[in-house]
């Protein structure tokens, strides 16, 4: 996603390199004891959940994004390797599975293709939970927030030049043309709703950190406690970050007709575009915890923001990777449970 991208990734930028190193410590140890015998019958996924990094390893330490997912679902489950992803896949009895994907659009769509694409597994009817943290606008979210996207917006997809070269104040991005069904995805809508249903009123995790932190800025949105909320999700390799190229998304997001922007991240849109030439795009959802702003407070430069001092950054990191898995397992855990009222599609909303 972009942390603002490494921050909205993570807080730290130490991070980075311990998650690389992790994911070729998973793919290893995943090579090394696979199950993936030639003739068992294709595993049926109902669920699958894609992660982006993991800080260490899969239990035990430091939870990243796929920790937690973890321990709830496969910590008995055997690694299957999948030639081309980045990690192992894990599956459990009831037909939940996931995977760490690799950060970034190239470096998770080619683990999502590997996977969905491999014959160890039947995807014909299975939901997606794209999981991670991310970075949020002042004005939209706050730190240990978690948001349902409504649509999936590439933001590097277009045209940008500087600004001293158009019009002052203007702005300086264009959609290029002909790359419309590449650069978004409105999820279904009704999915959406169901997410939000069940899960709005979940009593998320706060930390005092971040409580603390949130009296930097001005805007109510950013002083707030952390909810579950639902928005469009911004996904570019570049970490933009800053008032002036958070405007930016925000004014991408309205020029494709989305919902306002309110994550910043780096995987989501890529994702989609990958599912959308095999399965289709009506059983994904994208979940994103805040664990940083998209820009700094008042009182400071974005390059400082960008790379702030000892001490100085959110926290809530670890109380927004559990926001994500509290929530997103009410879904997965309804759609397995009531597998007879999904497997065939989205149910109709309940009144």
């Amino acid at each position: 996603m972009p942390t603002t991208h490494i921050l909205s990734r993570f807080p730290f930028h130490a991070l980075r390199a311990g998650a690389l190193a992790a994911a070729t410590w998973a793919t290893t140890a995943g090579a090394a004891h696979a199950q993936s015998p030639a003739t068992a019958a294709p595993i049926p996924v109902k669920v699958f959940i894609g992660a982006m990094f993991e800080i260490g390893k899969n239990t035990g330490d430091r939870a990243g994004e796929f920790q937690m997912w973890f321990e709830r679902y496969w910590k008995d489950a055997q690694p299957i390797t999948v030639p081309g992803a980045l990690g192992p896949v894990f599956c459990n009895a009831d037909g939940v599975c996931g995977s760490v994907l690799g950060m970034g659009k190239v470096n998770s769509s080619a683990s999502v293709q590997a996977i969905v694409l491999n014959p160890q597994f039947d995807f014909s009817k299975a939901y997606y939970v794209i999981s991670g943290v991310a970075g949020t606008p002042p004005a939209r979210g706050t730190i240990g927030d978690v948001t349902w996207g409504s649509w999936l917006v590439d933001y590097d997809l277009g045209h940008r030049w500087a600004p001293e070269e158009g019009k002052p104040g203007a702005p300086v991005f264009m959609p290029r043309k002909g790359y419309e069904e590449y650069r978004r995805f409105q999820l279904n809508p009704t999915l959406v709703q169901w997410a939000l249903q069940l899960t709005r009123d979940s009593k998320l995790q706060d930390s005092e950190s971040a409580q603390r932190y949130r009296l930097r800025y001005p805007e109510a949105q950013a002083r707030r406690a952390p909810h579950v909320g639902v928005g469009t999700h911004m996904t570019g390799d570049t970490f933009f970050h800053g008032p002036g190229l958070s405007k930016e998304a925000q004014y991408i997001a309205k020029s494709y007709g989305a919902d306002d922007y309110v994550a910043t991240e780096m995987e989501a849109a890529a994702i989609a575009l990958v599912l959308a030439r095999t399965h289709g795009t009506s059983r994904i959802m994208s979940l994103r915890g805040a664990v940083n702003f998209d820009q700094g407070n008042p009182q400071e430069t974005t390059l400082a923001h960008l790379d702030p001092a000892p001490g100085e950054t959110a926290g809530g990191f670890a109380e927004t990777v559990a926001n994500i898995t509290q929530v997103g397992a009410i879904m997965v855990d309804t759609i397995v449970r009531d597998w007879t009222h999904w497997q065939n599609g989205v149910p109709a909303l309940k009144p």
